[in-house]
C-alpha cells in the first residue's frame, strides 16, 4: 500500500516525522542548514535520536565570521560530521573577474546570479541521489512560504522536501533552543534574524518583517532561489 506522506506527516511532531522518514524512504536523506535558529532545532533533533540523515551545508565564501565558529560549535557539542558544499572555483573567479566582487548590489539579477552560483549549483550537488530533502522553513519566514506544505515535491530540483516546521512559530523555536540549550548565532541577539551572507544581510529594527535585512536595498521576495516556492 502507498504511503501518504502528506497526511501522516501532518500528524507527527518534527522528531517523530522525520524518525518515520528515515525508517520508511527508500533512498537517501539530507538535510540542508544554514545554521539558523530554525535548521539547529532539527539538526538537534537528528543529532541527538542518531538518525541516518546526512546533514550538510553550504559555504558561499561570504559569510559572517561568526557562521563558521557557529559550524564549529555544532560539531564539537554533537561529535557528527556536517559536510559542507563549496561554489566552483571557476564560476566564482569568472564571475568576480567580468563584474567585480560586489555585482549583486546592482541588480535583482547580478544578484540571482551571485546566489546561484554561490548556492543553488552547490546545493544541486549535495541533493544528487537524495530522495527527501529536510529544510528549516515556517510559514511566518515570508509571504511566500505562508502556503507552502510540510510534504511536497520540488519541481525545480526534482526532490520530495519535508518541512518539519513549516507550523511553527518564532517562539516555540526560541523555546526549543533553550530548552535543549542548542547552541545558536550570536548575531540573531544583535537583530539579526535571517542570517545569510555578510554583504547581504543587516539587522532589523523592531517591527520590521525577519526577512527585512536580507538583500535590504531590494524590492523583492527575499528568496535566492533555494525555496523559491
Amino acid at each position: 500500500m502507498k504511503i501518504n506522506h502528506s497526511e501522516i506527516l501532518q500528524s507527527l511532531s518534527p522528531t517523530e516525522g522525520l524518525s518515520f522518514l528515515s525508517e520508511n524512504a527508500l533512498g537517501k536523506i539530507v538535510f540542508s542548514s544554514s545554521f539558523g535558529q530554525e535548521d539547529q532545532v532539527i539538526t538537534d533533533i537528528i543529532f541527538k535520536n542518531n538518525l541516518p540523515i546526512n546533514v550538510f551545508t553550504l559555504d558561499t565564501g561570504r559569510l559572517f565570521q561568526e557562521s563558521y565558529e557557529l559550524v564549529d560549535r555544532t560539531r564539537a557539542k554533537y561529535k557528527k560530521e556536517i559536510d559542507v558544499y563549496y561554489p566552483t572555483t571557476s564560476s566564482v573567479e569568472k564571475l568576480t573577474k567580468e563584474k567585480g566582487l560586489n555585482s549583486f548590489y546592482e541588480s535583482v539579477a547580478n544578484r540571482k546570479e551571485c546566489c546561484f552560483i554561490r548556492k543553488i549549483e552547490p546545493l544541486k550537488r549535495a541533493l544528487k541521489g537524495a530522495e527527501v530533502w529536510i529544510t528549516g522553513l515556517r510559514a511566518e519566514q515570508s509571504e511566500n512560504r505562508n502556503d507552502m506544505p510540510i510534504w511536497e515535491w520540488d519541481e525545480g530540483f526534482q526532490i520530495y522536501k519535508y518541512n518539519p516546521l513549516i507550523n511553527w512559530t518564532y517562539d516555540e523555536v526560541l523555546n526549543y533552543l533553550a530548552e535543549h540549550k542548542v547552541p545558536d548565532n550570536p548575531l540573531h541577539r544583535k537583530g539579526f534574524i535571517s542570517i545569510g551572507c555578510a554583504p547581504c544581510t543587516r539587522a532589523i529594527t523592531e517591527g520590521e518583517h525577519p526577512r527585512a535585512g536580507r538583500w535590504s536595498w531590494e524590492a523583492s521576495q527575499k528568496e535566492c532561489g533555494l525555496h523559491a516556492g
